[in-house]
């Protein structure tokens, strides 16, 4: 990997000057004003694979944004990566709160990055991210040291569910196979500790709605012998919950994957300063489930979160109402083994069956997703675990992110094969958020560490 890892230092500027390219086009996904620009986005994106060398590019119609393929098969016995990404973005609102202008990329230096880091809507979600795996292509290719073969695929629909995505990869099964996935769309725990997300949450996610009387009652007259809806929906929230943390639902725990001993110790190699921890969300103390860290209540656990609460009366001054009706919003992390569906189905049983018979209670069930986890003793992890450590200079340590990211699990579902979360983003870099950035030291080490993802991982074959 000499001449590859030389080119990059070469190309360090183009490369840079190139991604600013890409970062000019609002290819924001939300709205159908920006379509010409999706359509832009999705070609550039298809010119930039063309002249790293890929080929078969093409530009891929959906019934919503185009996909961009490309592939190199260097010999169809070897085996192939595919590298997923998303060219999409989110929008840029609120704009007063940018620094600088969202799609005209600017470098700046931070107290994270003093070397410079790139400020532009999608510079690290991923724009950023997935253009470092176009040059490293570029660089193996042409310097005659990629070492199997390799598949594109990257979507614009990303940051508003990915509609049309499950439907390509059922129709292209077979153009997509591959052995396994390279995704860059996560982050590192910080940007000196090389990390590698092997697993996210699933998600289950309900709306629960109690109704007492037929209108709201006067809490004066009526007070005292008729039902309060936000009463009784807050004890019944609340008991969702026992004194340890635990969730009560029955059955809620009865495939919860237990991690083995050896991953929670990696785990705990991550720096974590639990005072640092409070002091950056401003909390007196940490809360949650007993018998777990704070890394691992937010990872290898499921929870349960109520979102939101409403009823009643909740304007200027008073009005002394008891509401007809109360209303909440409830998320469920799951973990690995937690189908969403049949844990939807529980909650709303369990939550149905816990109303007292004075109020009518009912849950509607919304969206969900599969938890998803990479077995640290999987070919994929082991390859990018020594690609990082190579580059960083230091070990790498895996990490469970809180997230959910639904694609990942249908790809396995689907496709059959696992994804590799090589990310170097970090939590600073206020993605979806105004003055989104990317560290320019994230950008270069990305691209530098691919291509022995790629070397390492043949070499386990």
């Amino acid at each position: 990997m000499k001449k590859t890892q030389q080119y990059i230092q070469d190309n360090k500027q183009r490369f840079l000057d190139e991604l600013f390219e890409l970062l000019r086009i609002p290819s924001i996904s939300a709205d159908s004003a920006y379509k010409k620009d999706i359509l832009a986005t999705a070609d550039k994106t298809a010119e930039f694979l063309k002249a790293a060398g890929v080929e078969n590019v093409e530009v891929c119609k959906t019934e919503g944004n185009p996909i961009v393929y490309g592939e190199k098969i260097i010999n169809p016995d070897l085996p192939t990566v595919l590298v997923y990404g998303h060219y999409d973005v989110q929008p840029p609102d609120p704009l007063d709160l940018w620094d600088s202008e969202p799609f005209e990329p600017v470098i700046k230096e931070t107290e994270v990055h003093p070397e410079g880091a790139i400020f532009a809507r999608g510079s690290a979600d991923d724009k950023g991210q997935f253009f470092m795996h176009v040059k490293a292509m570029e660089a193996m290719i042409k310097n005659d040291e990629l070492p199997c073969n390799v598949k594109f695929m990257i979507e614009g629909e990303e940051e508003v569910g990915s509609g049309s995505l499950a439907t390509f990869i059922k129709e292209e099964k077979d153009r997509l196979k591959n052995d396994i996935i390279l995704i860059s769309d996560t982050s590192l725990v910080a940007k000196d500790v090389p990390s590698i997300c092997v697993g996210l949450r699933g998600l289950s996610y309900v709306e629960v709605e109690v109704e007492g009387a037929d209108k709201d009652m006067h809490s004066g007259v009526y007070g005292g012998a008729v039902p309060n809806p936000l009463n009784i929906l807050s004890k019944m929230l609340s008991s969702l919950h026992d004194e340890k943390g635990h969730i009560t639902i029955p059955g809620f725990y009865d495939n919860v994957e237990e991690v083995s001993d050896e991953e929670r110790a990696e785990m705990a190699k991550i720096p974590f300063d639990l005072e640092e921890y409070k002091k950056s969300i401003n909390i007196s103390d940490i809360h949650g489930e007993e018998g777990y860290s704070t890394n691992e209540r937010t990872s290898i656990r499921p929870t349960l979160d109520i979102n939101g609460m409403w009823g009643g009366y909740i304007g200027e001054g008073a009005k002394t109402v008891i509401p007809s009706k109360a209303f909440a919003k409830v998320s469920m992390r799951l973990v690995p083994n937690q189908d969403p569906d049949r844990i939807s189905k529980l909650f709303k049983e369990h939550f149905e069956k816990i109303a007292p018979s004075s109020v009518k209670a009912t849950c509607k069930l919304h969206h969900g997703g599969q938890a998803y986890v990479l077995p640290i003793t999987d070919e994929g992890y082991i390859a990018a675990k020594k690609a990082m450590t190579k580059t960083f200079g230091k070990e790498a340590v895996p990490f469970r992110s809180g997230g959910s990211i639904p694609i990942v699990a249908l790809f396995e579902q689907v496709l059959g094969t696992k994804s590799v979360l090589l990310g170097f983003g970090l939590n600073s870099d206020v993605i979806h958020s105004p003055n989104e950035n990317y560290g320019l030291f994230n950008f270069y080490k990305g691209i530098e560490t691919i291509p022995y993802f790629y070397k390492y991982y043949m070499e386990g074959k």
